[in-house]
């Protein structure tokens, strides 16, 4: 059996749970709250002051950062309710309400040690926990960890050409976040499931040549997983991007799992039965993925732009082979009273074709899961992960005032290929939770789900906003026949406060 390394969220966890000793743990919310509250208060002078710089000299500077968020949420049917039908002993509650806290406080530091030489650095860490029982089953529970911890060096200048190079635990972002993003896992006994604070990766090597508008990338990242569900997985690899005037770019980038223990499934022949599972099926994954955005007219309609993302997977080892991308085409009125941006998208996975013996499923990684990047659907974000499923999704943002923002956003979600396994879960997390994974299997009806989201953001300032959304997901007929009958319609909505120094 593979010996799991215990990490940092249970040396410092701490859990609330009902009917124990709590007041500790209260003492350490109601810290979190007060210090959201009293920043909120904080007059925007001071705040334009920037009231945590902590030193400034001609070659040093500390600077000190908060971030910290309050996110209340209500969900009624939760994934359908199919809990109720497939897994009625496991007493699962398709209606929940729950309170989200979390606080990020951080140190930066950077020392000029030669002309265009610097040595820099970042420490910061999260505290979190969720009151009430999520959607997810879980609740009452929280964990403090270190989130960045890194020491880098960086020479030169971006004209004459700049080397840059960091060590440690911090963050990374591979193009649009297809597959390498989130670095870190959030809820669960973490606690702030949907705020999801943490995105640094535990451990990280990260080196950048930048020339002008030329960056390449060589990186070894390990993610920072759950003690409940750690797989154990290193990635390598390389990146080049090259960024122009007016928001266009371009880059290629080559992914390689050196280790992993994430079993994959597999489709049963012919698609009957279950799925089989291949112990330590992401080992030794390599990718290729690309992705750009251009604006194709200057004149006449500035405002029209393309993207495109795709990335071909394959592992010889189990004899994989997968593809997943997206194309979107959109306008942005820029000098239109609200300045309305439209875009489609339409993005698809592939799923294990349950009729040959090769295995096409293909794997998100540490993909960016929220609507505005690379969810599929809002609700069903929290279903499927980016494996065997396509959808199509059109988007309208406006903006009343600098300090509005509305968003509209509806989704038609299809699995890739029928009778293949769909997964559920969070993001890469495979286990199967409350009875949920007997659920589907595969469908004989490629309609899953339609998502309808509406999403308000206020700022109150240059540093606090508050947003609240409504989601509606209707269940497709892939769903309903899997199901064997009717299936209602899941709504949930949130609100919450997030400040960022």
């Amino acid at each position: 059996m593979r010996k799991t390394r215990v990490s940092e969220d249970r040396k410092f966890g701490f859990a609330l749970r009902p009917g124990g000793s709590r007041s500790s743990d209260l003492v350490r919310l109601t810290f979190i709250v007060s210090t959201l509250g009293l920043i909120s208060a904080t007059p925007a002078t001071a705040q334009q002051s920037n009231p945590l710089a902590i030193h400034a000299d001609d070659d040093t500077r500390v600077t000190a950062t908060l971030d910290g968020g309050v996110n209340a949420v209500a969900e009624e049917n939760l994934y359908w309710n199919l809990a109720d039908r497939f897994a009625p002993s496991a007493n699962f509650d398709s209606d929940a309400e729950w309170l989200e806290v979390y606080v990020k406080p951080g140190i930066n530091f950077e020392h000029d040690a030669g002309e265009s030489t610097q040595l820099y650095g970042r420490v910061s860490g999260v505290a979190s926990a969720t009151l009430g029982t999520d959607g997810f089953a879980q609740g009452d529970t929280g964990r403090v960890t270190l989130e960045e911890a890194y020491l880098g060096f960086r020479t030169g200048t971006r004209e004459s050409g700049q080397f840059d190079i960091s060590v440690g635990a911090r963050e990374l972002k591979l193009g649009t976040g297809m597959l390498i993003s989130n670095g870190a896992s959030n809820g669960f006994e973490r606690g702030a499931v949907k705020l999801g604070p943490r995105k640094a990766w535990e451990r990280s090597v990260i080196a950048t040549y930048r020339k002008n508008g030329f960056a390449l990338t060589g990186f070894f990242i390990d993610p920072n997983e759950l003690a409940s569900n750690n797989t154990g997985t290193r990635i390598a690899g390389a990146d080049a991007r090259i960024d122009r005037k007016g928001g266009d770019y371009a880059g290629v980038s080559y992914i390689n799992v050196l280790k992993s223990g994430a079993p994959y499934p597999q489709a049963a022949p012919g698609g009957s039965g279950p799925p089989a599972f291949l112990d330590g099926g992401r080992d030794g994954l390599n990718a290729i993925t690309f992705y750009t955005k251009f604006h194709p007219v200057s004149e006449g309609a500035p405002g029209l732009y393309v993207a495109l993302d795709g990335a071909y997977e394959w592992n010889d080892r189990i004899r994989l082979r997968a593809w997943g991308g997206r194309f979107q085409l959109g306008h942005l009125w820029a000098q239109s009273k609200w300045r309305p941006e439209l875009f489609y998208s339409y993005q698809r996975f592939s799923g294990d074709d349950p009729d040959t013996d090769k295995l096409e499923r293909f794997d998100p990684l540490n993909y960016e899961g929220s609507p505005a990047s690379w969810a599929t659907g809002s609700k069903s974000a929290l279903v499927f992960i980016n494996s065997n499923v396509q959808s199509h999704q059109l988007t309208l943002k406006l903006m009343p005032s600098p300090k509005d923002f509305l968003t509209f956003r509806t989704a038609h979600i299809r699995v890739d290929e029928l009778r293949s396994p769909i997964q559920f879960g969070q993001a890469t997390r495979l286990e199967i939770t409350d009875g949920l994974g007997s659920v589907i299997s595969g469908v004989t009806n490629g309609h899953l789900a339609d998502d309808f989201f509406v999403e308000y953001t206020h700022l109150l300032n240059r540093n606090i906003f508050v947003t609240a959304g409504v989601s509606v997901s209707t269940p497709g007929k892939g769903i309903k026949v899997a199901a064997g009958g009717d299936v209602p319609v899941w709504t949930g909505g949130f609100v919450n406060l997030v400040v960022k120094y």
